[in-house]
């Protein structure tokens, strides 16, 4: 074999974008074996909501939380939804993303992925892509055990179902880089619970998720709206909500342009922050 046969023979790897996702989308299967395989965190992030909706559902099957418009009461469970569903993307997204990157980090695993050809880019994909399928998946259960288990009445339009599709869409993403921006806080992998819960915790609390969000002071309702939480809450009550229910929201409509405005800061924000802050070894380890 002549020496220019050789040297045609053997490729040079490329390492471009299209390599860079091929290697991402590859690692979406990896990383949803090993979140099932953790039952402590497919409990607290996968199924939580649809245990809060239930409970709420039993807890207040007896209140009433409004009428839709044919006259029929509102349930606890058909009002609850929607904020279960916005929460589910915080604990699919920003929960389990800070805690499990930062755990990775106190445990070696991303120490030896740095001697990896494996980029950033691509360990980023395959951790995103592993919230969405989660994170779609969660919203479809909880959709399901609504309408089964508790008759809840679901969208009837194209138009409600392509908002519900956006936002989701929009706040796992926001919620998933923000996640990455935060795994940096934690000192340590064990320290990750105890840093990463209460932030989520007090956010949902203070957006609505809970507690009817008019209901609270209206000092804490406008630093609760610097937030994409609320929002998120928002634009959900609007697709499975009565329209005349937007009286009850501050500023008495839906505001879905407010939704992408504050979701799609936060999301720029989020980037700049991993961008800055992300790296496979802590400085200080």
């Amino acid at each position: 074999m002549t020496t220019a046969t050789a040297s045609a023979s053997v490729r040079t790897p490329s390492f471009g974008l299209a390599r860079t996702v091929r290697i991402g989308v590859s690692r979406v299967g990896y990383e949803l074996r090993a979140y099932f395989r953790q039952g402590d965190t497919v409990f607290f992030t996968f199924l939580f909501p649809l245990l809060m909706l239930t409970i709420f559902s039993v807890a207040f099957s007896d209140a009433e939380f409004g009428r839709t418009p044919d006259g029929a009461p509102m349930t606890a469970a058909q009002y609850y939804l929607p904020a279960m569903l916005a929460a589910g993307l915080l604990l699919s997204g920003l929960q389990n993303m800070a805690t499990d990157i930062a755990t990775e980090r106190s445990d070696g695993t991303l120490k030896r992925l740095a001697g990896t050809p494996l980029s950033p880019v691509s360990y980023f994909i395959g951790k995103i892509g592993q919230v969405l399928v989660t994170g779609l998946a969660q919203a479809a259960l909880l959709i399901v055990a609504a309408r089964v288990a508790f008759d809840v009445p679901l969208p009837e339009t194209a138009e409600q179902w392509g908002t519900f599709a956006w936002v989701f869409l929009l706040g796992v993403t926001t919620c998933a880089i923000l996640g990455i921006g935060l795994a940096g806080l934690p000192r340590s992998g064990k320290s990750a619970s105890a840093v990463i819960i209460p932030i989520v915790l007090v956010l949902q609390f203070v957006s609505g998720v809970y507690i009817q969000f008019t209901m609270l002071p209206e000092w804490l309702q406008n630093v609760a709206n610097l937030f994409p939480l609320a929002w998120l809450a928002h634009g959900m009550r609007s697709v499975f909500l009565p329209a005349q229910y937007a009286t009850l929201e501050a500023g008495g409509e839906w505001n879905l342009v407010g939704i992408a405005l504050v979701c799609g800061i936060w999301l720029v924000a989020g980037l700049v922050i991993t961008r800055l802050t992300f790296r496979w070894i802590r400085k200080d380890g």
